[in-house]
């Protein structure tokens, strides 16, 4: 094989490198976000549990086709 047809070894660790520095990325993204769910456990509970018929929900069953 000539000289010019060999493959690039650098080339090809740049590429296998890649993913590798992606996710160093994404890592240092989620580090530098507030913590969510935290912030979500300080919110109060819904009191409602379960189904609740409301009246959107009456009009929807008025108006769906299968009924």
């Amino acid at each position: 094989m000539d000289k010019d047809k060999q493959p690039d070894s650098v080339r090809r660790s740049l590429l296998k490198a890649a993913p590798l520095g992606a996710l160093a990325v994404a890592a240092a993204a989620r580090a530098r976000q507030p913590d969510a769910p935290a912030a979500a456990a300080a919110a109060p509970a819904a009191t409602s549990q379960g189904y609740h018929e409301t009246e959107h929900i009456r009009h929807y069953y008025r108006t769906a086709a299968y009924w």
